[in-house]
């Protein structure tokens, strides 16, 4: 179960799950583009469109996903906005929808899940966080205060659930070439990415695999992926 699946890390993530032969729930806002990624994905793949920031909705998507899927065994809470800019100036409601979205949401969906991972003896949490919630960026203070407190959840959780064989671990990009950035022409994804300026979602894709795909004795707590020639 894969949130923010329509376009981005989430989908290239997908994409990679469902060659490895995992069944993929893509969930985000986007009926159609979801639709249409879980088409190119095959029988093994469903789209469910929800807004996960809405009052019980991890609830409601979970318990879609089990009926078309069967239990979740991965999910990866990776739904998420940006916001840049002076906090003087900023929109208190923008400011709201990135916490509800980057922090509550990702929460409640780890809530959700949690109960049947334990129940079944094992499953993995993956978090998408960035580098600015390693380090507090003054260009986007906002944006790196609700990527703070995820690192802080997926730290927490990490030892109260380990002992029941689940997984929590976080992917950290820097910049990414793609939709969240505001990227989608492939002729500026491939020279910036030739330039060491930004990675592929495909790239980010490919490190979550890696992480996800280590023995259940290995954990990967934090992984910090950045564009080579990222100043940061």
């Amino acid at each position: 179960m894969i949130t923010g699946a329509s376009s981005g890390i989430g989908l290239a993530t997908a994409e990679a799950l469902a060659r490895a032969g995992a069944k993929v729930a893509l969930v985000a806002r986007s009926a159609d583009k979801l639709q249409a990624a879980a088409a190119r994905m095959g029988p093994g793949a469903i789209a469910v469109a929800a807004d996960l920031t809405a009052p019980n909705a991890a609830e409601t998507v979970l318990a879609e996903v089990q009926q078309a899927l069967g239990p979740v065994d991965i999910l990866m809470a990776n739904a998420g906005i940006y916001l840049a800019g002076d906090v003087a100036e900023a929109d208190p409601a923008a400011i709201d929808q990135v916490l509800a979205t980057n922090v509550v949401a990702v929460f409640q969906a780890v809530r959700a899940v949690l109960p049947g991972m334990i129940a079944r003896g094992g499953g993995d949490i993956l978090v998408t966080s960035s580098v600015a919630g390693h380090q507090a960026i003054p260009w986007e203070p906002v944006y790196s205060a609700s990527k703070h407190a995820v690192q802080s959840f997926v730290h927490g959780l990490r030892q109260q659930v380990g002992p029941q064989n689940v997984r929590v671990l976080a992917i950290a990009p820097g910049v990414v070439l793609n939709d969240l950035w505001g990227i989608s022409d492939p002729e500026e994804i491939d020279r910036k990415a030739a330039e060491g300026l930004g990675l592929r979602s495909e790239d980010v894709a490919e490190a979550a695999l890696f992480m996800l795909t280590r023995p259940r004795n290995v954990t990967i707590r934090d992984l910090v992926i950045l564009p080579r020639a990222q100043q940061i």
